[in-house]
């Protein structure tokens, strides 16, 4: 049995997740390792071993669940043409199944491929989520504590409070954080590109 790790003094026996790295088929299609995974999670729904791919531990997806996993992802074909063009492209020999790198390629390009009026929607929708119902325009002290409380995330107001100040540069928990600093951080985080 290897030895357990000694925990250094004054270091807290931490949690902390590092930020996912982007793998090599991300970098080859200019894709996040966030929206790796929620392509990947998105495939694995569909997805199946199969005996043309064996050596694929994602396997493969029907062809005809390609429009529903584009569907999925947000990014759904925009007419039977188009479909058409993305199936022969993923899959030329007409075998009826798509392997995962394959359906990576077409699914960040339909993803690189979004408008900025997509992309800004989808901010304000997420900024949505924290600013709730009341339509205001910045995300407050209680608004993060309501969102905390309904993940069931035991978040100190110390925490909160720090989140806020991170966001905003500085500018004070009153403040709280617009829908331009919000993006900002969401960048940061590799969230929206």
């Amino acid at each position: 049995m290897p030895p357990k790790k000694r925990q250094t003094k004054g270091k807290a026996a931490a949690t902390d997740t590092k930020p996912a790295r982007q793998s090599k088929l991300a970098k080859e299609h200019n894709i996040s390792a966030a929206e790796e995974s929620e392509i990947k999670e998105a495939f694995s729904l569909f997805s199946s071993p199969h005996q043309d791919y064996p050596n694929l531990k994602e396997g493969a997806i029907p062809s005809t669940a390609v429009r529903r996993v584009l569907t999925a992802l947000g990014v759904p074909p925009d007419s039977t043409e188009e479909l058409r063009e993305l199936l022969e492209a993923v899959d030329p020999d007409d075998s009826g199944h798509v392997p995962y790198d394959h359906f990576v390629a077409i699914a960040a390009l339909k993803l690189n491929n979004r408008s900025e009026d997509d992309r800004q929607e989808e901010i304000q929708a997420a900024f949505n989520l924290f600013t709730g119902k009341s339509g205001q325009d910045r995300i407050t002290l209680s608004a993060l504590r309501r969102v905390a409380r309904e993940l069931k995330e035991n978040l100190d107001d110390t925490l909160l409070r720090d989140m806020i100040n991170e966001a905003n540069g500085g500018s004070g928990i009153q403040q709280g954080v617009d829908l331009s600093e919000f993006e900002a951080v969401m960048k940061r985080a590799g969230v929206f590109r």
